[in-house]
């Protein structure tokens, strides 16, 4: 049985064919779970979402159908967050247009004392990251909108994955990221930016003095992220890891 689910794998372009039959076939609880499963896979729909997790900064992270999966290179990012919150005891951070909430998790993860909030605009994306945080830290909204007021001027790190993805090359996309997964997670406007504009303009009255927020950006978008954080009056620079092929931006509340 395992050979034909590799080959049919393999047929319908998966790259790790004999890795992905292993994980259909050990999540499956019957033949015809699996075959349901296979059948999705070879659909195109992202592996990560058949499965219903994903794995990400060695945790184990739910992942719902439409809901953005993420990526490694955001380890960066939770990386980054954790760096900024050196010195701080039971930090308040905030996992800002939250997805599945696995930055949240992940920096939780490191950081167990911290306080975490999450939001997100989508509500599938909000009902997901409940599997994985605290259902009453999850808001629904639009960016800062969603959080409780009372975090306001308290909050130590915000850490934002926001979709900055141009729109006219979101049709450049793999078919998993723009057939399965909601195009509010990937739209980031004309050139990507237009959500780190926002929240550059909305970030500073939510952080604490010496608070900070890491975004997570493009090599080629990273100083028009840098740019638009400095102009809000933060002190900003870009972080690089080339084995991830990630960039992050990391702006200071001075």
């Amino acid at each position: 049985m395992e050979d034909e689910l590799v080959a049919r794998l393999r047929r319908a372009g998966c790259v790790f064919a004999e890795d992905e039959a292993r994980l259909l076939l050990e999540a499956a609880t019957d033949d015809g779970a699996l075959e349901a499963m296979v059948v999705r896979r070879v659909a195109g729909e992202p592996l990560e979402q058949v499965l219903g997790w994903a794995l990400f900064d060695g945790l184990q992270i739910r992942v719902t159908p439409g809901v953005f999966v993420p990526r490694r290179r955001s380890e960066l990012l939770v990386a980054a967050a954790v760096r900024a919150l050196d010195g701080r005891r039971e930090p308040v951070v905030v996992d800002l247009c939250c997805g599945s909430g696995a930055l949240g998790a992940a920096v939780a993860a490191r950081r167990p004392d911290a306080v975490l909030h999450a939001a997100d605009v989508d509500p599938d994306a909000v009902a997901c990251a409940r599997l994985n945080l605290a259902p009453d830290r999850v808001h629904q909204g639009d960016l800062f909108d969603a959080l409780p007021p009372v975090l306001r001027g308290g909050v130590d790190v915000v850490v934002v994955n926001a979709p900055y993805v141009p729109t006219d090359a979101i049709a450049l996309m793999p078919p998993e990221a723009r057939d399965h997964e909601h195009r509010v997670a990937l739209d980031g406007g004309a050139d990507g930016l237009d959500l780190h504009r926002r929240i550059a303009t909305g970030v500073a009255p939510w952080l604490v003095p010496g608070g900070a927020v890491a975004i997570e950006t493009s090599r080629r978008q990273a100083d028009g992220t840098a740019d638009a954080l400095r102009v809000a009056g933060l002190d900003a620079r870009v972080l690089r890891d080339e084995e991830l092929d990630a960039t992050v931006v990391v702006a200071t509340h001075v």
